[in-house]
């Protein structure tokens, strides 16, 4: 039961660096497309999952379900960010949005 325990702890741990991660996100022009955020983010979701996997604890099958977890969590985090990134994508070619002058 440790295991268990530790692996949630670390999962929520790998939750809360993951939403400090999304929030400090600053977009500035030029933007990136919705696909290659989409790209950037999933890497991210990859990254913090292999950082991870060398620190769960238990036996194999219990190791692979807290990972599984992790990354679900992860993308679950991720989906109002892309959402968002989604609307200021959308706000800069509404035909208000100035861009910025060379």
């Amino acid at each position: 039961m440790a295991h268990l325990q530790a692996n949630k702890d670390l999962i929520s741990t790998g939750m809360k660096e993951f939403n400090v991660l999304l929030n400090q996100q600053v977009f500035n022009d030029p933007l990136i497309s919705e696909e290659d955020m989409v790209t950037v983010v999933n890497d991210w979701v990859k990254l913090y999952v292999n950082y991870y996997r060398q620190h769960v604890t238990g036996e194999q099958q219990e190791q692979d379900r807290a990972l599984q977890e992790l990354q679900q969590e992860l993308n679950i985090l991720a989906k109002p960010f892309l959402a968002k990134y989604k609307d200021i994508l959308k706000s800069c070619k509404h035909p208000n949005h100035k861009l910025p002058s060379s």
